[in-house]
């Protein structure tokens, strides 16, 4: 049992599974390409069975070495879900399962250490995402039924109704045509329209947008600060226990002189 989760735990390992999962990814890709199926769509889609085949066994001795742990570990459950994913039959009705196949390349994010601070930082950051989503729905709740109410007339197409408002809103955020596209063709009949358009852009794209980006920076400032911490801490315990063993030895050391004077 040692020696398996010597073999599960190691570096040549995971850099064996990291390779094969770009190797996935890329004939995943290829398969997308009808000339290339047609010359060697036998040899990728037996290599992705393959792929799938070694996944399936690397889970499974994972399993085997860490037991009941294995499910407490939830990069262990998301690999899982994935290579499920992979295992289900995708015919009839499930044969848009097909297209789920390349969620395999995801499984980087488990196996790159970098990533998964990335992907922490991001999950850290969720609940003041969740905050400043919140806030941007009650702004452009707010500019919407202002602009249904002041331009549904002259635009219905845009501004017709709440849910329209919204979506020609969304646009502007996006910065997409916005000018030209939208606000310049309503200021052909209102003028004063960039009264309204200018302060919705200054709220949304340049205030609470960049309220999301400091949020996640945050996050991953204070992902990193944890994981230098742990492992300053993991290194302080290392320099702890070797500094353990030198006091050891030197006792050791000093008994035996002790005992060859004593001979004398």
């Amino acid at each position: 049992m040692d020696a398996l989760k010597s073999l599960v735990e190691s570096r040549r390992f995971d850099m064996s599974i990291t390779v094969l999962i770009i190797a996935n990814a890329i004939t995943l890709g290829l398969e997308t390409v009808p000339s290339v199926m047609e010359r060697f769509g036998g040899a990728i889609l037996a290599f992705d069975r393959a792929v799938l085949a070694v996944f399936v066994v690397e889970l499974l001795l994972r399993m085997i070495v860490y037991r009941g742990a294995f499910f407490r570990d939830p990069w262990r459950i998301f690999d899982l879900a994935i290579v499920t994913i992979s295992l289900l039959p995708a015919t009839g009705s499930l044969a848009v399962l097909r297209a789920l196949r390349v969620l395999r390349v995801l499984r980087l994010v488990s196996v790159v250490p970098s990533l998964r601070k990335v992907v922490g930082g991001l999950i850290t950051a969720l609940p003041g995402m969740g905050s400043i989503m919140l806030l941007l729905t009650l702004v452009f709740y707010v500019f919407s039924v202002m602009a249904t109410k002041l331009y549904a007339a002259t635009f219905p197409q845009w501004f017709g109704s709440i849910p329209a408002s919204a979506y020609s809103l969304f646009q502007v955020m996006t910065l997409e045509s916005w000018s030209m596209g939208i606000v310049r063709p309503v200021m052909e009949v209102h003028p004063h329209a960039w009264a309204f358009f200018i302060p919705f852009i200054l709220c949304t794209t340049f205030t609470v947008l960049n309220l999301f980006i400091g949020i996640v920076v945050s996050a991953m400032q204070a992902e990193h600060e944890a994981a230098a911490d742990s492992e300053a801490e993991a290194n302080a315990r290392k320099a702890h226990d070797e500094r353990g063993e030198i006091l050891s030895e030197l006792r050791a050391l000093r008994a035996e002189v002790a005992a060859l004077r004593a001979g004398r």
